[in-house]
């Protein structure tokens, strides 16, 4: 008997009406894209996307699917509804990424103020802008990075979106 089939009859939530439980036999929103739909693959207890091409393995007692074709470990729960992150980030870890982000920021636009404020411009000067400018430049430019790095750890749902249906447009797999 396959793993999900073991205990069919254990309650994982409360039932709510039109809440729907988690089955081989049912088409679900994708957790990852949020845009096709996965479904069973034939002959296996795993889900795969219409969209994306994710495939997932399900855990039908506790209600939950792992993506299994990528290095980051990703799983999420049915709530009988729609998909939520079945783990949470340790606390320290999510506190110093969010550090060194700030860091990576605060820190080259601070050095780069920090010259302009030492050795200011001569005044009256037709580049007298340019400093501020620069300051302005640094911040944005390592804010965009930031946040790119940030969008690739946490894989938010509109991000791994747009990656897919990017590459989808630039005929890629």
């Amino acid at each position: 008997m396959p793993f999900s089939e073991q205990n069919p009859k254990k309650p994982t939530q409360t039932a709510r009406s039109g809440d729907r439980q988690l089955s081989y036999q049912e088409t679900y929103i994708c957790p990852i894209c949020r845009h096709g739909q996965i479904t069973g693959l034939t002959l296996m207890d795993a889900f795969a996307c219409d969209f994306c091409r994710h495939i997932f393995t399900a855990n039908l007692p506790e209600q939950s699917v792992q993506v299994v074709d990528s290095s980051q470990p990703m799983s999420w729960r049915w709530n009988g509804r729609n998909w939520q992150v079945a783990y949470q980030d340790d606390f320290n870890l999510t506190m110093m990424i969010w550090l060194i982000g700030v860091l990576l920021v605060g820190l080259p636009s601070a050095i780069v103020w920090l010259s302009a404020y030492t050795f200011p411009p001569l005044p009256g000067s037709p580049w007298a802008w340019f400093p501020m400018v620069w300051v302005g430049c640094t911040f944005l430019v390592h804010l965009v990075l930031v946040l790119w790095v940030m969008a690739e750890h946490y894989q938010l749902p509109w991000y791994v979106a747009s990656k897919v249906r990017l590459r989808s447009l630039l005929g890629q797999r």
